[in-house]
């Protein structure tokens, strides 16, 4: 069985510069890319706020799944990155809002920074969908 390769973009001008996408499905698979609070003007969502960004990385996840023809629920695995993993917390307050019910495998980790400082937070999901 031949599964196409779809390709998820959600207009952030580092996609083309970079090459990489949102969000790539390959069969039942999709995989959401590292995903930073980034608004629609461009700039970042909630500076200062981990939990603001969080919610932010989330939406952005969120819709990069549904345009593949996933959800929440089909979430196997979630990475949230963090510049201070002291504030996981309020990190963990916007994914336990989202995946309570799913209970996704999680994976909180500290990272020296990201592209841009005013980034607190990224995040990647993965799913897996039913046959």
């Amino acid at each position: 069985m031949e599964h196409v390769r779809q390709l998820v973009s959600s207009g952030s001008p580092l996609e083309p510069r970079i090459g990489f996408s949102r969000a790539v499905r390959k069969g039942q698979h999709v995989v959401v890319a590292g995903t930073a609070a980034i608004g629609d003007e461009g700039k970042t969502v909630g500076q200062g706020d981990v939990y603001a960004q969080t919610v932010r990385c989330l939406d952005i996840a969120e819709a990069a799944l549904k345009e593949a023809g996933a959800g929440r629920e089909d979430v196997v695995r979630t990475r949230i990155m963090l510049t201070d993993v002291t504030r996981w917390k309020e990190a963990a307050k916007a994914h336990g809002e989202r995946f309570a019910s799913v209970r996704p495998a999680c994976t909180f980790v500290e990272v020296s920074r990201f592209i841009d400082p005013d980034w607190l937070v990224e995040l990647e999901l993965d799913a897996i969908l039913d046959d």
